[in-house]
């Protein structure tokens, strides 16, 4: 039997998007990276993945494109890299950076591992919240509340023109 990792993948874009998928530990990141654009219904675009620690800071990278770099470090061809071989705990997480430009990206967390069960077809998504944020336009919430960083800034403009505030504290 085969090991199979639930991965949650959420956004900050929409606070409320939740997507919740199995997928084989065997699985390259070339082949998982081509099961979200499935699943999120993207086009074929630049990527990265990325380890992340405990506060989501970038540590190794994984790209679609071998850069041809074998120094320590660099980063390595999604296509070479399974899960099984950066995944190794429960809540381990990585970024998925699907605009370089942008630099939007979901936040994916391991949030099981458990044997493949028997007449089940892998990978697949297991649960959806909320629609998907527009591929190319930042911000571009189908439905929903939005991001909580948004709201976070809005409390912020409230000080916009106000001289009676005192920053010094």
């Amino acid at each position: 039997m085969s090991m199979i990792f639930r991965f949650r993948m959420l956004s900050d874009e929409n606070d409320n998007f939740v997507r919740d998928y199995e997928v084989p530990y065997d699985m390259t990141l070339l082949d998982f990276h081509c099961f979200l654009l499935e699943s999120l219904e993207y086009e074929e675009c630049m990527t990265s993945f990325f380890t992340a620690d405990e506060r989501w800071e970038k540590l190794g990278e994984f790209t679609l494109m071998d850069m041809g770099e074998d120094s320590p470090g660099a980063p390595r061809p999604m296509e070479s890299v399974t899960l099984g071989q950066i995944i190794h705990n429960l809540r381990d997480r990585l970024i998925y950076l699907f605009d370089m430009f942008g630099d939007r990206a979901y936040f994916l967390e391991l949030t099981g591992a458990y044997e493949a069960r028997p007449g089940e077809s892998y990978p697949r998504e297991i649960y959806a919240r909320e629609e998907v944020p527009d591929q190319y336009r930042a911000g571009v919430v189908q439905s929903g509340e939005g991001s909580i960083f948004d709201e976070v800034m809005d409390d912020f403009r409230d000080f916009e023109g106000d001289d009676n505030y005192d920053d010094e504290y």
